[in-house]
């Protein structure tokens, strides 16, 4: 196990600590990973530090698809859809329809609000994911095996969002409009994934995959020390698609073919990425992806992921394989659920590194 010891790192056998108290003086300074590096830290506390085996450094690159919304060459746009959500789970758009301007100004936003006075941000600290507004660092932070260098705000934008003055004000503006944005941009990509499954274009809106939006602002502080730490551990994203949009230090990572794979950012576009809810309707045939992020000595990094999803919101509607996909030859590999009681096992289980989705296998 890696300790700290005489404010040096070693490498020396277990020495226990009152981890849970030290957890419990982060989380009630309410002030997060920022407030760690405002403070001015040079050692990575212990809470933070993750075993070695996770955090495996990159061994691999593949071109990675980038694919053009604007292209007047469905059958194509459709095709490539398919075989990267396939065989890797994830692909980039351009022309998606966002302006640069919003995207730009979206990133500074939420750079704003992980920046702001400590007691403006205060406010919305919060444990109680249900709520409509939350600013937090590790929403497992009690129950992962090491903490994540990251904090992170979200708010639920879709189909009931917040009113408009329980929003923080530094970036309360340009969060509407690019979920606004997002939204109709998972209108068009949830049309083409149906064709991509064989369906007809509506098949997925009208089980209203695309109608509920979580976005989620993250920021990842400069780390002292990198090596010893993550931005996310190994993960899946519960919902059933994300649009992530990420500035330009990068650092997210996704498992293919058992090796990790630099998905560094490209100038204009956004990630996309399957989501273990979408897996599960497809019946396996769309793969969600494995991706962590990691620490990094320049920051801060800051992402927006927009997660097709409504999380904890009470839902009634059950989900299970698409009926059309399935036949004798391939039955169901999935039992029903709801959102809700996937989202709450899935937040139960936090970046554990395991796949969730075999709960719910048959």
């Amino acid at each position: 196990m890696i300790i700290i010891t005489n404010m040096t790192t070693t490498t020396s056998t277990i020495t226990l600590y009152d981890r849970v108290t030290e957890l419990k003086a982060f989380d009630q300074a309410k002030t997060g990973v920022q407030g760690l590096v405002d403070a001015g830290i040079r050692y990575v506390p212990r809470i933070f530090i993750n075993q070695p085996e996770t955090i495996q450094k990159a061994s691999t690159s593949i071109e990675l698809p980038v694919i053009d919304l604007g292209s007047t060459d469905r059958a194509s746009v459709v095709e490539k859809i398919r075989v990267a959500s396939e065989n890797i789970g994830l692909f980039q758009v351009v022309n998606h329809g966002i302006p640069l301007s919003v995207m730009h100004e979206t990133l500074q936003g939420i750079r704003r609000f992980h920046e702001q006075d400590v007691e403006n941000k205060k406010r919305f600290y919060s444990r109680d994911a249900s709520r409509t507004v939350v600013y937090n660092s590790n929403f497992d932070l009690y129950t992962s095996p090491a903490a994540n260098w990251r904090d992170t705000y979200f708010s639920f934008m879709a189909p009931s969002p917040p009113k408009v003055e329980e929003l923080p004000e530094v970036c309360r503006d340009i969060q509407i409009e690019y979920s606004n944005h997002v939204l109709k941009l998972g209108g068009l990509l949830f049309r083409l994934i149906s064709e991509a499954l064989g369906l007809k274009p509506n098949h997925l809106g009208d089980m209203e995959c695309d109608k509920a939006l979580t976005f989620v602002g993250h920021c990842y502080p400069a780390c002292p020390q990198p090596d010893l730490t993550m931005g996310a551990t190994k993960h899946t994203d519960d919902g059933f698609l994300t649009v992530l949009l990420q500035d330009d230090i990068g650092g997210l990572q996704i498992l293919h073919q058992n090796q990790w794979v630099d998905v560094p950012p490209t100038p204009g576009a956004l990630v996309i990425n399957i989501g273990d809810l979408l897996q599960m309707i497809s019946n396996d045939k769309m793969k969600s992806v494995e991706h962590r992020v990691v620490a990094n000595e320049k920051g801060p990094r800051v992402s927006v992921a927009c997660f097709f999803s409504s999380s904890l919101a009470a839902s009634m509607k059950v989900y299970g394989p698409i009926k059309e996909l399935l036949s004798d030859e391939n039955p169901p590999r999935y039992r029903e659920t709801t959102v809700h009681d996937y989202v709450q096992y899935s937040f139960s289980k936090g970046l554990d590194g395991a796949p969730h989705l075999l709960h719910l296998k048959l």
